[in-house]
């Protein structure tokens, strides 16, 4: 009779405790939510919008410590102008972009839910935020690049106000202004993209910084019609590592001081960076009229492949200021160029 208790209390065991891992297993997993599990088509031609926010009100109210939203692979999704906003409650939240998320093809077609029409996609005070897998954000900027006043067309994706983001290995194309702007945030990694518009296509730039420090921009290819990158005023210890820029028209800091600003820029470090068939290589450009700094400033380790203008600083940049007051301007020092070659 013993024995036979024995067996069974082994098979009770054996077959329970399946079922209480598997548990253990799903109260430990990362929450994924899918856009398909919000309405999203994925035809390219629908607008997904508001799948895309109902799945971030998921991901950025989960309860878990992380979270992920999940764009699969393999479908394009139509969205409108939106803004997706934290703070989240995870402390990293992951957005895996596996396929094209697209801009309406028309001016026309474009919906602004507010009077902010500067981005066409916004995050807002986001920590931990991650994004990722090997997707295609598609601007669809051809459209506007004839729009005369470029301060009306929008940027294809702002970050605002985010802390510790991680952005890779993600594709850009055709943004009808420049295609990521960073602002005001801290403690970036930018790594592994691939930015691609016309080198005729106007003010598309790749990456703009502004306000910004702790950035770190790396192993990345660049081709577009204006400046590879721009780091503008307020930014400061700003790395740029392993960039291939070209089409384009530089790595700049700057523009700095218009319209009689004071402006800022410090320890901006830019190293083996190759400049392929560009209009500039290491370009500084201020206004006259302007007030304030540009230091700490180097280009260090660049190869260059049919540049134009290897080194520029340029301190008339437009020469058109109404506000230019002679004798003032953003003051530049403590710049190094080191080790370049062609």
């Amino acid at each position: 009779m013993k024995e036979l208790f024995v067996v069974v209390v082994v098979l009770v065991f054996v077959i329970v405790s399946p079922s209480l891992c598997g548990r253990a297993i799903r109260l430990d997993a990362t929450p994924s939510f899918n856009v398909f599990d919000y309405g999203a088509n994925g035809d390219g031609e629908t607008d997904d919008t508001q799948a895309f926010v109902k799945a971030w009100e998921g991901v950025c109210g989960s309860t878990q410590a992380s979270a992920t939203f999940v764009i699969p692979k393999g479908k394009t999704f139509l969205l409108q102008p939106l803004s997706l906003k934290g703070p989240c409650r995870p402390a990293t939240v992951t957005i895996q972009l596996g396929g094209i998320i697209t801009a309406p093809k028309s001016m026309n077609d474009w919906k602004w839910p507010s009077g902010d029409r500067h981005a066409w996609i916004q995050f807002w005070s986001i920590s931990g935020l991650v994004i990722n897998g090997g997707g295609q954000v598609d601007g669809q900027g051809a459209a506007w690049w004839n729009f005369a006043d470029y301060n009306h067309r929008p940027t294809s994706i702002q970050f605002l106000g985010c802390k510790n983001l991680r952005l890779s290995t993600l594709t850009l194309i055709n943004s009808p202004r420049n295609h990521i702007s960073i602002d005001t945030c801290t403690g970036s990694d930018i790594s592994n993209l691939h930015i691609i518009a016309p080198k005729d296509s106007p003010n598309t730039d790749g990456i703009d910084i502004a306000g910004s420090s702790n950035i770190l921009v790396h192993d990345s290819n660049i081709q577009t019609g204006d400046d590879c990158i721009a780091i503008n005023t307020g930014s400061s210890f700003i790395n740029i590592t392993g960039v291939f820029c070209g089409p384009g028209h530089g790595i700049s800091v700057g523009s700095l001081g218009g319209s009689g600003a004071y402006a800022t820029a410090e320890e901006i470090h830019v190293r083996n960076c190759t400049f392929t068939r560009t209009q500039n290589g290491a370009r500084i450009k201020t206004w006259a009229g302007g007030s304030g700094y540009a230091r700490k400033i180097t280009f260090e380790d660049i190869v260059l492949v049919g540049a134009g203008n290897p080194v520029v600083i340029n301190q008339d940049y437009s020469g058109e200021d109404e506000n230019e007051v002679e004798g003032t301007g953003v003051r530049i020092s403590d710049v190094s160029y080191r080790m370049w070659s062609n």
